[in-house]
């Protein structure tokens, strides 16, 4: 059967003839007519009496004409789907994201999108490098965010957003928060609070320490970095944390000094080299771009031009 039929049934069975069913379907009456005999051929029972000037309708039409209008809500619906969909309006968004910016500031690109997006839903992972990796290989993740440090990219293409500096933080009362740089030998013996040893940043600290045979304690070690923020709050030691970490640090004791030498390494957006991004993906993205760049105003990261490519 087709759509028209359907239409031009319902239209009559509200409307109760053939002239007003035609005026509000913008069709000839005889179109009508002829919509309805062919919806009752295909359908194989009547479902109107005909007398000289006058269609009936059967039991058998309104019984029929339950289901119509159970079938005409699902295409209203699925119009106002595509016109969501169209708008940007409908569907979902999942990103994988190293925690340090689930905790910082994913949470504002998130609350500028659902304003504009109110209806989409989001999804946010927090997850290891290589996990999100894994990720993005397997489409599971519509987009993602890491770093380039020690990375195998898999699938994935790769979008540099940001380049950064790792950063020293202590209690304000240590003796290096007097420093304006902090010299990587003056932290010799130092007690740390680190990462887990899986962690890229980690690893990089650890590969550095050993190359100029620097010896350091470590008091504790935290899989996330606002473990590791807060407890240079309380005075356990010192860390070298991503510069993103910097967000978490506002009311707190700690205060955050450069390096030298730094380390850095990039921010990274990964998309799927097989899955082509949802509108409303690329919507998601526009938002980080757009946070990327409030982060380079604030100093927190280094510049670097911004690949918005798909």
């Amino acid at each position: 059967m087709k759509i028209k039929e359907i239409e031009a049934f319902d239209a009559f069975m509200k409307h109760g003839t053939t002239k007003a069913s035609a005026e509000t379907l913008g069709i000839s009456q005889s179109m009508v007519s002829r919509l309805l005999m062919g919806l009752e051929d295909e359908l194989g029972f009547a479902l109107f009496k005909r007398t000289r000037n006058q269609l009936l309708p059967t039991t058998e039409a309104f019984l029929y004409h339950a289901s119509v209008l159970r079938l005409m809500a699902s295409i209203r619906d699925t119009q106002k789907d595509a016109d969501a969909i169209s708008n940007n309006q409908l569907g979902s968004v999942v990103v994988a994201a190293q925690p340090i910016f689930c905790d910082t500031f994913l949470l504002d690109v998130i609350k500028r999108f659902k304003q504009h997006h109110p209806n989409v839903g989001v999804r946010v992972i927090d997850a290891g490098l290589q996990e999100l990796l894994k990720m993005i290989d397997n489409n599971t993740c519509d987009v993602a965010l890491g770093i380039t440090l020690e990375a195998n990219t898999y699938g994935a293409t790769v979008s540099s957003l940001a380049r950064c500096s790792a950063r020293c933080i202590m209690h304000r009362s240590h003796p290096l928060a007097k420093e304006d740089v902090v010299a990587i030998k003056s932290l010799q013996n130092q007690t740390f609070v680190e990462l887990m040893s899986d962690s890229p940043l980690r690893a990089r600290v650890d590969y550095l320490m050993q190359k100029i045979d620097m010896k350091r304690h470590i008091a504790a070690e935290m899989r996330h970095m606002r473990g590791v923020c807060a407890l240079v709050d309380r005075g356990l030691g010192v860390a070298l944390i991503d510069p993103i970490a910097e967000l978490l640090l506002q009311g707190t004791a700690v205060v955050s000094k450069p390096i030298e030498p730094t380390i850095e390494w990039e921010i990274a957006l990964l998309k799927s080299k097989n899955k082509p991004l949802s509108n409303v993906a690329t919507s998601f993205c526009e938002e980080i771009y757009a946070e990327i760049e409030n982060l380079h105003q604030m100093g927190i990261l280094t510049s670097l031009t911004i690949n918005n490519a798909s």
